[in-house]
């Protein structure tokens, strides 16, 4: 086994992931995968995989795969242009064109310039003939236009002066059922957010635990400030969500009728936490431990 290989296995067994987790979250197959670790690249399709799928790796155990492949450079095998002169070929062939339509080709802009030049003679005839036959249609509508400018005017006065008057009115108006209805929910879900207490109640190395209460809900919102990997279990370990949530993405998940969320996060410092809109303050610094286990224990008012 390569130092590579190593490192990569020791990252992914510090995130708790198995090999066939590994393979349902890279989209890898299990076999390359054990290759990687091993450091047997003779058996990757081609020398590109092998540095495709060492970065799909890195990303998936939370490591940065530029420097990985930067320090690890004499281990993984450069890329080669193995197929240029086959893909030159090939673009070749799709340009030679055939002796027979090279005159086609060189006649080609003279047609287009008779074609244009028609074009435009038909249009010039088009507008002159429109031109020539307006002038009187114009002047009688010039008259009509002339003789009802006041009474348009002042209709029009009157219409704006009607609209202003109604938006006037409908400002006045007190606000409807479903107005007060909207404001007195988030009024009280104002209330629950300042009523419940979240608390921590242990940490230890990269573990530690929250206490959710004084509420009946809970609601998770998982916030991603860069590209961390998330995964969320309930409290029987069921797995609810598990990946890499992109940049100013979240995921959300509805543990209220859980009794406890546990949240193990490949980068803390590009993760946020929120629960029912409150920011879960990290009681672990996340700059100084990267990956951590975040227990929240939920108990329900009565």
């Amino acid at each position: 086994m390569t130092e590579l290989g190593n490192r990569l296995k020791e990252a992914r067994e510090a995130k708790g992931l198995s090999l066939e987790d590994l393979q349902e979250l890279t989209k890898i197959q299990k076999r390359y995968l054990v290759g990687i670790e091993e450091g047997n690249y003779s058996m990757m399709p081609g020398k590109f995989y092998v540095r495709a799928f060492i970065k799909q790796y890195c990303e998936a155990v939370g490591l940065d795969s530029e420097e990985i492949l930067e320090q690890y450079k004499s281990e993984v095998p450069s890329v080669y242009s193995e197929e240029i002169p086959e893909q030159l070929s090939r673009v070749q062939s799709r340009k030679t064109i055939p002796a027979g339509d090279s005159k086609v080709v060189e006649m080609l802009p003279k047609i287009l310039a008779v074609v244009l030049v028609i074009g435009a003679a038909i249009l010039i005839y088009v507008l002159v003939s429109n031109y020539m036959s307006k002038p009187d249609s114009a002047d009688k509508k010039d008259d009509k236009q002339s003789e009802s400018v006041g009474y348009g005017k002042s209709e029009e006065f009157d219409k704006e002066e009607k609209d202003a008057s109604k938006k006037q009115n409908e400002e006045k108006q007190p606000a409807s059922s479903d107005e007060k209805k909207e404001d007195n929910d988030d009024a009280k879900k104002d209330e629950d957010k300042k009523k419940q207490s979240l608390a921590v109640i242990s940490s230890s190395g990269k573990n530690s635990t929250y206490e959710l209460k004084d509420t009946d809900t809970f609601k998770l919102m998982v916030t991603s400030k860069g590209s961390p990997w998330v995964g969320i279990k309930n409290g029987e370990g069921k797995l609810l969500y598990q990946g890499t949530i992109d940049k100013d993405k979240s995921e959300e998940i509805d543990f209220s009728n859980e009794k406890e969320a546990v949240i193990n996060i490949g980068r803390a410092y590009e993760t946020e936490i929120f629960v029912n809109d409150e920011k879960l303050e990290y009681s672990i610094s996340p700059t100084e431990v990267n990956t951590q286990l975040v227990t929240i224990q939920f108990t329900k008012a009565e």
